[in-house]
């Protein structure tokens, strides 16, 4: 059986089109970032969340990771999210409320843990305050850790400060 030979030409050029695809698509193909999955990554509760975290916070686009519940936004990686950490009990760090999620706060040096307050179960964000703004993350990151339903409330101390006398 014969096959007719293309043109030396014509497969050069098809050659040249099928590696331009292939570098294409290797070229939008950044590697996943590598997240450690937190201890309850398969907790269903965590599943809303995912799907509806945002596309960028701040000028920060989201990227793919390896591991479930888990997200990166930046490249490098300004912004860390695993769903399903430990819950955090009752604390003296600092809880800030924005837009109706609270967040405890631990600041490191010279990476903030931001975790989430009375959602089980419980989300941990990690960030540099000197590369991006915790408010930016806390306020983009707000609608997508709401769909995780809330049992607790952070209490300051001025919530303490009117409390009824034991007897």
């Amino acid at each position: 059986m014969h096959h007719p030979q293309l043109p030396l030409s014509a497969r050069a050029a098809r050659i040249a089109a099928v590696g331009a695809i292939a570098a294409l698509s290797l070229a939008a193909c950044s590697p996943a970032v590598d997240v450690t999955a937190a201890k309850d990554a398969a907790n269903p509760a965590c599943a809303p969340m995912m799907v509806a975290l945002p596309d960028a916070i701040g000028d920060s686009k989201l990227r793919k990771t390896n591991s479930q519940a888990t997200a990166a936004w930046g490249d490098p990686s300004l912004v860390i999210l695993r769903c399903g950490v430990n819950v955090p009990g009752p604390t003296t760090d600092r809880c800030v409320t924005v837009n109706g999620i609270d967040w405890v706060i631990k600041e490191g040096d010279p990476v903030w843990t931001l975790t989430t307050y009375g959602r089980e179960p419980a989300t941990e964000v990690l960030m540099d305050p000197d590369k991006i703004s915790s408010a930016t993350v806390l306020a983009d990151l707000a609608a997508a850790a709401g769909k995780v339903p809330s049992s607790r409330n952070c209490v300051g101390q001025e919530d303490l400060q009117n409390l009824p006398k034991s007897q």
